[in-house]
């Protein structure tokens, strides 16, 4: 397989890139393409085949599925099922933007992005490239551009140094989010259950969240109570809440900000790895997502459904 990297801060290399990672794509090959957290590796999240390439070229297993980055805000209706309101409310104010919302999957779909439990891990990235890429390909499955291990790449240049020719086209537009900044991953909130639950913290803070949706559960929280108490925190005395324990939602727990694995939840359909991880369409032809579709994508054990463990998930 050749590799081709393009320099999209040149408008005739742009486009020349969007072309040729679209027809990419379309051949289930993965590319490398920025977000507005880190650089993710993408494939086409309808195709079993494609992204098993993106797993193997993380060296990563199906225990650890990636998220599926959309391009607009109604496609996740496409994707998941029972969508509470809550978490409507919350991609309304915050797409696009740095939050995954863990969702069940339309059960009609038959995609395979790994062992998701019935889930899929959402997020519309904040990035005019990913965006325009996402509009001529459809939904993508997206991991953090590197090698599970190592550190999540900031440009394609650095992603390229760990993936070498496993991808087919690379993306460059420079450092994100820019450089000499940390970059911080997506917030993972889990939208499985009627009462929603911070399951990773990121660039979205449990007060912005509470702002539009008072009833978020933080990390190391108990739920409110049924006489309307506030939560709980660990540090008030109470245990925090564990895969055992926890309401409705019995495998959520946080995923760690340290390179373990990084939608998904269900890479994390949360997801995008260290920085949040990174979707196809025949003959060159825009990707028309299934009516109902849906993205099945969750990790097993204690992760919450549909998150990958590395630390960031684009």
């Amino acid at each position: 397989m050749s590799t081709t990297s393009y320099n999209c801060t040149s408008n005739e290399q742009r486009a020349e890139g969007l072309a040729h990672a679209q027809k990419a794509i379309a051949a289930k090959q993965v590319v490398v393409m920025p977000t507005d957290t880190v650089y993710g590796i993408a494939a086409d999240a309808f195709s079993p085949q494609a992204v098993a390439t993106l797993l193997a070229a993380k060296g990563r297993g199906r225990s650890m599925p990636p998220p599926v980055l959309i391009p607009r805000l109604n496609t996740m209706d496409g994707l998941a099922a029972d969508v509470p309101a809550d978490a409507r409310k919350l991609a309304e104010h915050f797409w696009p933007g740095g939050l995954t919302l863990i969702c069940h999957s339309q059960p009609s779909l038959t995609w395979d992005l790994g062992d998701t439990m019935g889930t899929v891990a959402l997020r519309m990235p904040d990035d005019k490239l990913a965006l325009d890429l996402l509009t001529i390909t459809g939904p993508l499955a997206v991991s953090s551009a590197n090698r599970t291990g190592q550190a999540a790449a900031q440009t394609a240049s650095e992603a390229r140094v760990q993936l070498a020719e496993s991808v087919e086209v690379y993306l460059e537009a420079g450092f994100r989010p820019l450089e000499g900044t940390e970059p911080l991953p997506s917030t993972i909130v889990d939208a499985t259950a009627e009462v929603l639950r911070v399951v990773r913290a990121g660039a979205i803070s449990l007060e912005r969240l509470r702002e539009v949706v008072p009833s978020v559960v933080g990390l190391g929280e108990e739920p409110v109570t049924a006489d309307g108490a506030e939560p709980v925190t660990a540090d008030d005395g109470a245990e925090p809440v564990t895969a055992d324990d926890a309401e409705p939602v019995a495998e959520a727990a946080a995923v760690p900000l340290a390179d373990a694995a990084v939608p998904a939840v269900p890479e994390s359909p949360v997801g995008l790895d260290t920085p949040v991880e990174l979707e196809g369409a025949a003959g060159g032809e825009t990707h028309v997502e299934p009516k109902g579709a849906a993205v099945p994508n969750a990790p097993t054990g204690p992760e919450s459904p549909g998150t990958e463990t590395e630390p960031f998930v684009v």
